[in-house]
C-alpha cells in the first residue's frame, strides 16, 4: 500500500478498463481510507471492433466510458473523478504530446501528497508506451508503474499488493461488466473479446506497482 500520508491517487489507464485491471482493489482500499481518486482514459477505445455496424464509433465509444463509470462507481469513485480524453484508440503515437499535455494538467490538479499510476514502459501495447513515456516525462511527479499484458508480467522492484478473496471476486465482477470487451459485440469477427481465461489471469491473488519517480 501506498504511505499513509497519501491525499490522492490518479490511475491514467490508456484504455477504459485498464484502471480495473491494473487497480481495482488498490483504488477500492484508498477510497476507504478516505483518499482521494481520480482516473484519466487517455483513448476512446473504440478500436477494439472497428468492423461492427452494431456498434459503430460513437456508441462504442459512449458505452465503454458508461462501463467504466459503473465500475468505478461501485468501489467510490463517482463520475466527476473520471476525465475521458478521447483520443484516437491505437493511434496515441499520433498524439503523444497531447497526450504528455493533458497528463500534466491532471497530475498538477492532485492534492499532495500524491501519486500518479501508469502502465509499464515495456507492456505490449503501443498506446500503453506512450502513455507511460507522458508520465515519466513529468518532472516532480511521483508515480509507479504497473503491467496489463500479459497479465501478471514481471516489472524490476515491483511489490506486489496481496488480493484478499473477496477483492478477487469483486474484480471478476467488475471486468465482466465491461460488456463489450468480453463478447456481446458478436458482428465483428476480428474484433477484441477478454477470453475465458484472460479475466481469471486478471484478476489473480496480486496486483503490481513498482515505484519509479519520485518527488
Amino acid at each position: 500500500m501506498p504511505p499513509g500520508r497519501l491525499r490522492s491517487l490518479l490511475v491514467v489507464a490508456p484504455h477504459p478498463d485498464d484502471e480495473t485491471i491494473a487497480a481495482h482493489a488498490l483504488m477500492s482500499r484508498l477510497r476507504r481510507r478516505g483518499v482521494i481518486v481520480r482516473v484519466l482514459v487517455v483513448s476512446d477505445g473504440a478500436a477494439s471492433h472497428p468492423n461492427s455496424a452494431r456498434w459503430p464509433r460513437r456508441r462504442l465509444t459512449r458505452e465503454r466510458q458508461h462501463e467504466t463509470r459503473r465500475a468505478m462507481r461501485r468501489i467510490g469513485v463517482n463520475a466527476d473523478a473520471i476525465t475521458f480524453l478521447g483520443l484516437p484508440d491505437g493511434r496515441l503515437a499520433d498524439h503523444a504530446s497531447s497526450v504528455s499535455r493533458l497528463v500534466a494538467r491532471a497530475a498538477r490538479a492532485l492534492p499532495v501528497p500524491s501519486l500518479v499510476l501508469a502502465p509499464s514502459a515495456d507492456d505490449a501495447h503501443p498506446d500503453h508506451r506512450v502513455v507511460s513515456a507522458a508520465v515519466r516525462q513529468q518532472a516532480g511527479v511521483r508515480w509507479w508503474s504497473y503491467p496489463v499484458w500479459p497479465a501478471g508480467q514481471r516489472l524490476r522492484g515491483a511489490k506486489p499488493l496481496a488480493l484478499t478473496a473477496q477483492e478477487r471476486l469483486a474484480k471478476r465482477h467488475a471486468l465482466r461488466g465491461y460488456r463489450t470487451q468480453a463478447g456481446c459485440i458478436t458482428d465483428d469477427p476480428n474484433g477484441f473479446a477478454l477470453t475465458a481465461r484472460q479475466i481469471p489471469a486478471f484478476c489473480g491473488p496480486r496486483e503490481l506497482f513498482a515505484a519509479a519517480g519520485g518527488r
